[in-house]
């Protein structure tokens, strides 16, 4: 499960969008006639009045359920009211929806910010903690995890152009990834698809502090694509996929000279050869290069020792022995 914070400034509007959607169901209301979108908003705008300095006062939330993922009606009403109390948001008005019209199941929550009392709730980081909030509710119940787009179960064609924009630059860049060695790489590639890279920088330093992407006319910034996209885990992906290459290809270059040298080692090569006296061919194997260097050593070995001739101690025995056999026959 997901949390998602929509900036809304009217109540009707919102009311209305997430009443009249086609399929929508009421699952929750608190402090306001939720039989008529129209009171609905009415009943909103009038405790509003009590804070007029709070403008914005319409909190528009969506909690998202993972696609396939449908907990009951009673379990998503646990949810939201846990949501609520973990967020802050007590003791005010609030009408909590369920849409089916996308493959994944969905709640929308409209709340006003100015409590049964007339009292301003803080609105500090509110999309923040939704974010870590729903990661909470999401091992708590058990539930699956959205932790990456799956465009497997994205129905692209009822996306409005805005979101279009953002899942083409997620397609672009998943597929440069694959590929590119550096960030310049990567924004030369995007920018053939018409994908314009832009950079934040720190102060007025040359330092590279953050990465937006621009298509048909609207800007996002890279972590708002996906998560996994912002300045510094794009630099992490690309130099990791670098290492990695490096790593393949050196392992290749070994594996291949090792092959090289293990064919040198053990090739054995045949020859024919005809017997002198009976005239038959005959099949010899010539020794490997190591083997044949190994013979000749020892051959040299040998030949050395008849060189230098019978030992000096046999030598001594026997002229020993000569003298003895003389004295004797004297």
């Amino acid at each position: 499960m997901i949390s998602k914070h929509v900036t809304a400034h009217s109540f009707y509007h919102t009311c209305r969008y997430i009443e009249q959607k086609p399929g929508a169901e009421l699952l929750l209301s608190e402090g306001v006639r939720s039989y008529d979108v129209r009171l609905m908003a009415e009943d909103f705008v009038r405790q509003q009045q009590l804070r007029p300095s709070k403008t914005q006062a319409c909190l528009h939330a969506i909690l998202s359920f993972y696609p396939g993922e449908k907990p009951s009606d009673d379990r998503m009403k646990e949810i939201t009211k846990e949501y609520f109390k973990k967020l802050g948001i007590e003791n005010t008005q609030y009408a909590v929806t369920k849409h089916t019209d996308k493959a994944h199941l969905h709640l929308h929550i409209v709340a006003n910010m100015v409590n049964n009392d007339g009292k301003a709730i803080k609105d500090n980081w509110l999309g923040l903690k939704g974010k870590k909030i729903a990661q909470e509710l999401t091992q708590k119940y058990e539930l699956r995890p959205a932790l990456e787009k799956d465009l497997k179960l994205t129905h692209l064609e009822r996306l409005s152009d805005y979101e279009m924009g953002k899942y083409k630059i997620y397609i672009a860049i998943n597929e440069q990834l694959l590929v590119v060695k550096t960030m310049e790489e990567l924004e030369v590639k995007l920018q053939k698809q018409g994908i314009e890279t832009c950079y934040k920088y720190k102060g007025k330093t040359e330092e590279k502090q953050g990465v937006s992407f621009r298509i048909d006319g609207y800007s996002y910034k890279g972590s708002e694509v996906d998560r996994k996209f912002s300045l510094k885990k794009l630099e992490q992906t690309i130099s990791q996929s670098q290492k990695m290459e490096l790593k393949n290809s050196y392992t290749q270059t070994m594996q291949s000279r090792f092959r090289d040298n293990e064919k040198v080692i053990d090739r054995r090569i045949d020859t024919r050869e005809i017997d002198e006296q009976t005239g038959k061919v005959s099949l010899k194997e010539k020794v490997s290069p190591i083997q044949d260097l190994g013979n000749k050593l020892l051959e040299r070995l040998t030949i050395d020792e008849q060189k230098e001739g019978v030992p000096k101690e046999l030598t001594e025995e026997i002229k020993q022995k000569r003298k003895r056999e003389n004295s004797l026959d004297r």
